[in-house]
């Protein structure tokens, strides 16, 4: 489906009742990497995956901010007639969470952060990003992917799911070039989150894979100590993308964590 919201197009799926959870998908990703999530969990909750600006079907347009993510997703739930919701960020999209957090805290009933990091960029990572935007440019979104590929999924996904390996090598492959080039900017001019971690005051779930290579358990283990009675779940065997890599058992952790909300 797609709604036009924030000046702009917004691609986005919504399925199942209950307790709205509005997933945020990671770089360079679209809403599908959402989709074991809103098949399992569309019983039990209201399942919503939108594409951040930039990719997917939320094109044309590209992100100057992780704000503009975050308005974009403030912006859907206002079309959606959705006042709050529990809001789930996967890497760039726990980015946007946060920014979420501080721009439209008054509407996040509970958080997850999935695969993510409190801190900003350092000079090296700026650098990264900045050779990044010229790869783009000059080659296109595969080369993108073709770079990524390896550090996205964990060496068990990579063995034993090598269908899956290609399935994210294919979505990364179509991100729209504008939108590669306008997230690298948002990621790499994102401010630190560090000083967020202490004022979150909804429950918090944290997620990771074991086998994490972009964003460790170290950080999530960071973030879950700043964060006041948040959960932690490290996810054996899965990489970055946790949710689609095992997603059986990340179901299980946001499903018990959607149940603990509901029975407060």
């Amino acid at each position: 489906m797609i709604t036009f919201a924030n000046g702009c197009a917004i691609g986005y799926d919504d399925v199942g009742t209950g307790i709205p959870v509005l997933f945020l998908h990671g770089f360079p990703h679209n809403r599908s990497l959402w989709a074991p999530q809103l098949g399992a969990l569309a019983t039990a909750a209201r399942t919503i995956s939108m594409d951040l600006r930039g990719f997917g079907e939320s094109v044309p347009g590209s992100a100057a901010s992780v704000d503009d993510y975050a308005d974009d997703a403030a912006a859907l739930l206002d079309a959606l007639d959705i006042d709050r919701a529990v809001v789930a960020g996967l890497s760039m999209g726990g980015y946007a969470t946060f920014a979420f957090w501080r721009r439209h805290g008054a509407r996040v009933r509970a958080l997850v952060l999935c695969d993510t990091k409190a801190g900003a960029d350092d000079d090296a990572a700026r650098a990264s990003r900045r050779t990044m935007q010229a790869l783009a440019r000059d080659s296109g979104s595969a080369a993108i992917a073709n770079s990524l590929i390896s550090a996205m999924v964990g060496p068990t996904t990579r063995l034993n799911n090598p269908e899956l390996v290609d399935e994210l090598h294919r979505m990364m492959s179509l991100a729209p070039e504008d939108g590669v080039i306008g997230a690298l900017e948002a990621l790499m001019t994102r401010p630190d989150s560090t000083p967020t971690l202490a004022t979150i005051s909804v429950p918090t779930l944290i997620v990771v894979g074991e086998e994490d290579a972009l964003t460790p358990a170290t950080e999530a283990r960071t973030m879950h100590l700043a964060i006041g009675g948040s959960r932690l779940e490290i996810i054996a065997g899965a990489g970055h993308v946790s949710n689609a890599e095992r997603p059986a058992t990340f179901n299980h952790a946001l499903s018990e964590f959607l149940v603990s909300l509901t029975a407060q």
